[in-house]
């Protein structure tokens, strides 16, 4: 049986790590954080605030509405309401995943291309 190497995900993620994933400020998270009631982070016992896999996906589909669609916050908060993004234990959870890092890696090669 060939070695099939383990990813090992993390379980939480800082906001600075959440920020640069999706290529915003940490004032833009915190912001959403207020206008979002769905946007909930946890906190550590320092009150920092800590993101888990389930929240990314929520902050990734307020970002492609807000910054790549062009919702304003209110239409966007009413869009998320309307269409909830899958749960973890969805089936249909990863392959929304893999979607999204297609999405992703297709978006910067049409960048990479223009140039």
């Amino acid at each position: 049986m060939p070695y099939k190497p383990y990813i090992l995900e993390k379980k939480y993620y800082s906001i600075g790590e959440v920020a640069a994933l999706l290529d915003v400020n940490a004032t833009v998270l915190r912001f959403w954080e207020k206008q979002f009631s769905v946007i909930q982070p946890s906190k550590n016992r320092k009150g920092n605030r800590v993101y888990t896999q389930a929240d990314i996906h929520l902050l990734e589909k307020v970002r492609h509405l807000v910054k790549d669609r062009g919702f304003t916050l209110k239409g966007a908060a009413e869009q998320l309401l309307q269409k909830p993004l899958p749960t973890e234990k969805d089936p249909k959870h990863e392959l929304l995943v893999r979607l999204m890092k297609v999405k992703g890696f297709l978006e910067d090669l049409k960048i990479e291309i223009g140039r």
